[in-house]
């Protein structure tokens, strides 16, 4: 059985990776072995086939390029690293791209079990990315590491179907560590309707600075997070705005690994976002990650986190912390605004090692 992807009509127009060569022929592809050749054009044609097991459909379009999906596009069904797809440029026009998720899941995620290939969609364009409809992705959903400035808007990632237990899972959710985005990349807005309905992070951000996440909606997994940040890593410049998350474990987070030596995350802003049932924590910065509130590292500094100047708020249910913070000795510094922060609804969270917090107390 080999999942569909219904594609429709796909027009790329971006800027800052291009192929060698330019064309203005047509293109056509009906298998892997026309690709070489077509992407030399900026019309490409892409008729129905069948991807193989295990190969990626990889386009690498030149600057301008209009792609026009013909017939459906479908994927061999096997465990291996991935990714399926990947392109550098593309807008979606909200087709669905099927991943076939559930011949993957099986309740442990990238963890162990069943091979997954991941990220599903490799992003490495600069330009535009518009109106994808991302169906069942087996793990991480998209993995962005693009080269110069990128927009990306009206994204859909859909893996609710692995909210529920299959054969392979047990009691367990089907599909997990299925990240909406994962980014080491900078100068990355994601905004304007961008939909996430999943089992894990709607957003990770690992490196990179200057980047935008706004007016998304998040629904279950693990909400909106910087990290978890590794050695010589370094975030800055984030800007967290207009989201809104909702049933999640977490909704705004920031975790640095307590191994991590050497690395940063630094001017972050939470500014006008809502969060309702949150399930674990509000908000949670953690040094101890993996786990939640353990013995901090003190590799990584953490500075300027700020809840302003528009109102976030928070409502936690009755068996989550609204806010909890760990941070190491001396790790947490700077300009700690929260005044813009507002927390109802679940239990009081500790603040350690933090005395920088200013405008936010809870009750």
């Amino acid at each position: 059985m080999f999942p569909l992807l219904a594609l429709g009509f796909l027009a790329a127009r971006f800027a800052a990776v291009t192929a060698a060569g330019s064309s203005d022929c047509i293109g056509t592809i009906s298998s892997l072995n026309d690709v070489s050749n077509a992407v030399e054009c900026t019309t490409v044609n892409i008729n129905a086939f069948t991807v193989p097991a295990g190969q990626t459909f990889a386009l690498q379009l030149l600057d301008g390029t209009t792609v026009n999906v013909l017939g459906e596009i479908q994927f061999g069904n096997l465990s291996w690293a991935g990714p399926l797809f990947e392109v550098r440029g593309i807008n979606g026009n909200n087709q669905r791209w099927d991943g076939g998720g559930p011949f993957y899941w099986d309740g442990q995620g990238t963890n162990s079990g069943k091979q997954k290939p991941h990220p599903m969609m490799a992003i490495l364009i600069s330009g535009t990315l518009n109106d994808v409809y991302v169906l069942n992705s087996p793990a991480h959903a998209f993995a962005i590491s693009n080269p110069g400035p990128i927009t990306i808007s009206g994204v859909t990632v859909d893996d609710s179907q692995g909210n529920y237990p299959n054969s392979l899972s047990g009691k367990a959710a089907a599909a997990h560590n299925t990240d909406g985005f994962d980014v080491s990349g900078s100068n990355i807005i994601i905004q304007k309707r961008s939909l996430f309905l999943f089992q894990d992070d709607c957003l990770a951000i690992n490196r990179g600075t200057n980047i935008t996440f706004a007016d998304n909606y998040c629904q279950s997994g693990h909400g909106i997070s910087i990290g978890s940040i590794s050695s010589n890593s370094v975030v800055s410049d984030v800007e967290i705005s207009g989201n809104h998350v909702v049933s999640s474990a977490y909704s705004f987070r920031i975790k640095t690994d307590a191994t991590a030596t050497n690395s940063a995350v630094q001017r972050v802003t939470y500014n006008a976002n809502s969060a309702t049932n949150c399930t674990s924590y509000g908000v949670l910065i953690t040094q101890s990650y993996p786990t939640n509130m353990g013995t901090p590292g003190n590799g990584v500094t953490i500075s300027d986190i700020k809840f302003a100047p528009g109102t976030t708020s928070l409502t936690a249910n009755s068996g989550a912390y609204m806010v909890a913070v760990n941070c190491g000795s001396g790790t947490c510094t700077g300009n700690w605004d929260w005044s813009g922060l507002q927390a109802s609804g679940g239990k009081t969270g500790s603040i350690l090692n933090n005395d920088v917090i200013t405008g936010f107390t809870q009750y």
